[in-house]
């Protein structure tokens, strides 16, 4: 697998025309691109907009295939191959190194942006009139990109792609919505998983589930899961697992007679204090506590 460094780089291999900036480039791609066929990492964040006709891209481990009107992104060394694009209308990428950002708000800002973990897979997919808002502002860095860079062009141009992950992030809870409405709610399915994980025993056996764990059984990347859950129930993955083995630890010191360190045990539990961290942060009061309430 080839993994780029630089720019030119990746332009010379993929046929692309050289950069203008060392760590910033832009590629705009009408009807083909010519690219090449291979699976290639790099230094550099990714940002797509495509309408495929034919080919194949794609990252992680998921194909990415006849899709319309979707785009995708991509962090610093993550695996992205392009196979034969052949594009129903133009499509873009905007390449960036986390360096160009340095001394800007986005610097840290973009690693909040969990859409940079989802699968090929969880692409937004626009309606058109998102897609022009995306296009005016992509045609307003490839404005600043070709015009003679100066001191300011920089500054203009992470202001736009700032806008551009803006606008995704709204774009995508309201594709959260239309897939609830589409699938159901993901919450009652979650949790549903939880129950069947307790009543197989693999509490005891295993531990409590991690979110990766969760996210495979619903086929969705972990990220996106966690983003779906939000958009619904207000609570992250990891927080509804949390909510879930603590009403469970409740049941089991209210109905069965265990101790505290027989509940924690059975609960997946290998460190006690932490069990009791976790109890009190979601009930107010410690284990023991609890106990004493039920016992007095």
């Amino acid at each position: 697998m080839k993994h780029f460094k630089s720019l030119n780089e990746l332009h010379r291999t993929n046929g692309f025309t050289l950069p203008e900036n060392p760590l910033i480039s832009l590629v705009k791609c009408g009807g083909q691109c010519s690219t090449a066929d291979i699976a290639f990492s790099t230094d550099f964040y990714m940002i797509g907009f495509k309408k495929l006709q034919s080919g194949i891209f794609s990252y992680g481990k998921t194909k990415y295939d006849h899709q319309n009107g979707s785009m995708s992104y991509v962090k610093p060394g993550q695996v992205v191959s392009f196979q034969d694009l052949r594009f129903e209308e133009n499509g873009f990428l905007i390449f960036f190194h986390e360096d160009f950002l340095i001394g800007h708000s986005l610097y840290q800002e973009i690693k909040k942006y969990s859409f940079f973990d989802y699968d090929v897979n969880e692409a937004l997919h626009l309606s058109p009139s998102e897609e022009k808002i995306i296009w005016e502002l992509y045609d307003k860095i490839q404005t600043e990109y070709l015009n003679n860079q100066d001191e300011y062009s920089r500054e203009i141009m992470i202001g736009h792609i700032s806008s551009i992950l803006k606008y995704s992030q709204r774009y995508y809870k309201r594709q959260f919505i239309n897939r609830k409405e589409l699938t159901g709610k993901i919450v009652s399915k979650f949790n549903q998983l939880l129950t069947s994980y307790a009543e197989s025993g693999s509490l005891r056996e295993n531990g409590f589930p991690s979110v990766k764990h969760m996210a495979e059984q619903l086929n969705i990347s972990a990220h996106y899961l966690s983003d779906l859950l939000k958009q619904e129930s207000g609570k992250t993955a990891l927080e509804l697992i949390h909510i879930f083995l603590i009403s469970e630890a409740k049941n089991l010191l209210k109905g069965t007679g265990n101790n505290i360190t027989e509940t924690a045990y059975t609960l997946g539990f290998d460190n006690l204090p932490y069990f009791s961290r976790l109890f009190k942060k979601e009930t107010g009061i410690s284990p023991k506590q609890f106990q004493n309430q039920i016992w007095n």
